[in-house]
């Protein structure tokens, strides 16, 4: 598939082409909503601008949001923006930094063209820095950096912008250098243009200076544009030759290379600024247009045939292909669902009617919203390349596709991660009972990486979730949102269990009450498998299992080797050794018996979980808990005790490194053994110290640990 050429302006200002639909995303402290105020400021888009810090940020405007200043949602707003002489049309989403809300981020980058990478002017690249960067990797998303907080105490802008390449592997070009640092910070250099900018306090930085190059910065400038040109010249064979022969290379010229560079993602301009001090944000929203790609310039998406899986589909950016949509969000309102949605292909109007291609099911469009935030702008219509809300749609969650009913197409779904931390809660009466049923659903529909489910055995609700904070938040939700009153337990891991060997059992149901009886008999056998393994194979592997039909001979009927495939993942769902689900197991089912009367799909279904049973317990199950990636900022004095407390915790310290005084400490630590960790680590570095935080891998518990959580889960603790 062919990526359309780069070109610096648009040749005719159609509404594609000067359409760019980008997020601001980074690691949690970095300024990501600082910045997008900014932008909202001076597009026009506000006339008041909102600070993170005093709780009036617009697109922080969740109750949570602005009591704890952090993101939880991302949200999404349409702004404009004039850049010679062209109004170009902003699609703009704010993304969390919090890793318990990286769904958040994940289901964002998946509908965007391109993003803004931003980081803080003196940590430079920190840890969700990296998980958001492996994340836009993913979805091939070509980014800018913005390196932010230049007015900072200790910001440096070469270290910074060196980490980028260091700790990412990206080939980070800089467009601009700062002038000053910290307290000293006044201005930016624009190294495409040799132009120093400007930005007047007094206007809130809406008044841009345009100056010549102080004279003291004017040799450092001149070493960044050296490196700037190197750089733009290896993205064009025509530049090349400049370059070598010494010929002067335009400022245009670099634009162009830098954009294509940019789109192809082999290179990542970098910006710098402060958005807190009004530097900076206006020069980025010009790298905005500059250099991300509108949607005729990314490769047209693709997706598969609803009758037949591995028929690849694709539908280009063009309003007059047939209709094509992602939901990656559904937010429950009082007036109905919103349903997030970007379009990729065609057009659809309001009161249309859609297919929802992965249910079958046809849903009416009953209105399309424009969003700001929280506020909406009624629309008649969409087209190619918006991101909307649309209201009306009934059965349709994220990660699914709307398209035309007549040309069906199932465009690639989006990956969730699994829940590492669960929690119980209890309704505190009757009635609350059934008001918490119908909020759990709610908030399962909104959020992908949140789960529950109610324990028969104990008769309470599980819920389940990427962190303790996470869940803290759902809990408020329900709480004070949704008016339920509920009792919280105690945060849990959310442990699995797994086989360490292959081996074989039989499982047999026989019931015989007067008249018909029941009669399933199967042998299965089971072996440790992985994802990888699966894909080879070119098999399978939902909920972490795959299984296979080996039956010869007719020993048992066709229409009754579904049901041990059901019974089997009844039975690694809900665990053999305490309840935990089974991961990373193949299933082989080779033979069995049946009987003409009593034998029934239900009989067949018990002789499944009976034979998985048993054949797990034979193959040596253990137990399996959260490890996770655990960086702790440190001033140096404590670097022994942060240590010794890791160690304590049964981390594993995989490097330390050293910046200025500070040192980053990287561990991989059970979750088990970090609940309450950011008050031990206050307490031990006098508030200096802070860590971060994500899920790694899973990873077998030691024996003696695991007796004891075994007997924990027996007692019903």
């Amino acid at each position: 598939m062919t990526t359309a050429p780069a070109t610096n302006e648009p040749k005719k200002s159609s509404k594609l082409t000067t359409l760019r639909n980008f997020g601001i995303c980074a690691h949690i402290d970095a300024g990501k909503t600082t910045v997008t105020e900014r932008i909202l400021y001076y597009t026009g888009k506000n006339y008041k601008m909102g600070e993170v810090h005093e709780g009036t940020a617009t697109m922080d405007f969740l109750q949570e949001e602005q009591e704890r200043g952090i993101t939880i949602q991302s949200a999404a707003t349409t702004c404009p923006w004039e850049r010679n002489g062209v109004r170009y049309t902003l699609n703009l989403i704010d993304t969390p930094g919090h890793v318990d809300f990286t769904i958040e981020v994940e289901r964002s980058l998946r509908v965007l063209d391109g993003a803004v990478a931003v980081f803080d002017g003196k940590e430079g690249v920190e840890a969700q820095s990296e998980t958001v960067w492996r994340q836009a990797d993913r979805y091939k998303v070509p980014r800018l950096c913005f390196i932010n907080k230049m007015d900072k105490l200790g910001a440096n802008f070469a270290f910074s912008f060196g980490s980028i390449g260091e700790r990412l592997g990206a080939n980070a070009v800089a467009v601009q250098i700062p002038i000053g640092s910290g307290n000293e910070f006044e201005g930016i250099i624009d190294l495409v243009g040799m132009r120093a900018y400007y930005f007047s306090a007094e206007e809130l930085g809406a008044k841009v200076e345009e100056r010549d190059i102080p004279e003291n910065y004017k040799e450092e400038a001149a070493k960044w544009r050296h490196d700037l040109v190197e750089k733009a010249a290896e993205l064009d064979d025509a530049l090349t030759e400049k370059f070598i022969m010494e010929e002067e290379i335009t400022p245009d010229e670099i634009r162009a290379a830098l954009r294509k560079g940019c789109i192809a993602q082999t290179v990542f301009p970098t910006f710098c600024g402060s958005a807190l001090k009004y530097i900076g944000v206006q020069r980025l929203l010009d790298g905005v247009i500059d250099y991300l790609p509108n949607p005729t310039q990314v490769p047209e998406i693709t997706g598969t045939d609803v009758r037949d899986k591995t028929v690849k589909l694709s539908r280009p950016h063009d309003n007059k292909a047939p209709f094509s949509a992602l939901v990656f969000k559904v937010v429950s309102d009082m007036h109905g669902d919103l349903t997030y949605a970007r379009v990729y292909s065609g057009t659809v109007e309001k009161g249309g009617r859609v297919l929802n291609s992965n249910n079958g099911k046809k849903e009416i469009v009953s209105r399309i919203f424009e969003m700001h935030a929280k506020d909406r702008i009624a629309r008649d219509s969409t087209e190619a390349g918006d991101i909307v809300a649309l209201v009306g749609l009934k059965n349709s969650i994220t990660g699914d596709t709307l398209c035309d009913a007549d040309e069906p197409i199932i465009l690639e779904r989006m990956d969730f991660p699994e829940p590492v931390i669960s929690m119980s809660i209890e309704p505190a009466s009757q009635a609350d009972k059934e008001k918490l049923g119908n909020a759990l659903t709610t908030i399962r529909r909104e959020d992908p990486s949140f789960r529950s489910h109610y324990d028969e055995e104990t008769g309470q609700t599980i819920i389940a979730g990427m962190g303790e904070l996470h869940l803290e938040i759902i809990t408020h939700k329900l709480i004070r949102d949704m008016k339920v009153n509920v009792n919280v337990g105690r945060p849990r891991v959310a442990y699995k269990e797994t086989i360490t060997q292959k081996a074989e059992a039989r499982g047999t149901h026989k019931k015989q009450t007067g008249g018909r009886g029941q009669f399933g008999d199967c042998t299965i056998t089971v072996e440790p498998y992985t994802e990888e393994q699966a894909e080879a194979d070119e098999l399978d592997f939902e909920d972490h299992m795959t299984f296979v039909n080996k039956v010869v001979g007719g020993s048992i009927p066709r229409e009754y080797i579904p049901s041990v495939e059901v019974g089997c993942r009844e039975a690694v769902k809900s665990g053999i050794l305490a309840g935990f689900p089974v991961l990373n197991i193949k299933v082989t089912l080779i033979d069995g018996s049946y009987h003409d009367v009593d034998s029934s799909q239900i009989a067949f279904e018990q002789a499944g979980i009976l034979a998985m049973r048993d054949a797990c317990r034979k193959a040596k199950l253990v137990l399996l808990e959260p490890i996770m990636k655990v960086i702790v900022t440190t001033p140096e004095e404590f670097l022994g005790s942060v240590s010794g407390d890791l160690n304590r915790r049964r981390a594993m310290i995989v490097g330390t490194e050293e910046r200025g005084n500070t040192r980053l400490v990287t561990a991989e630590a059970p979750l088990s053994e970090m609940f309450g960790y950011s008050t031990s680590l206050r307490g031990m570095s006098q508030g200096r110290a802070t860590y971060s935080m994500e899920p790694l891998t899973y990873r077998q518990v030691p024996p003696n640990i695991a007796a004891t959580i075994l007997e924990g889960e027996k007692k019903g603790n």
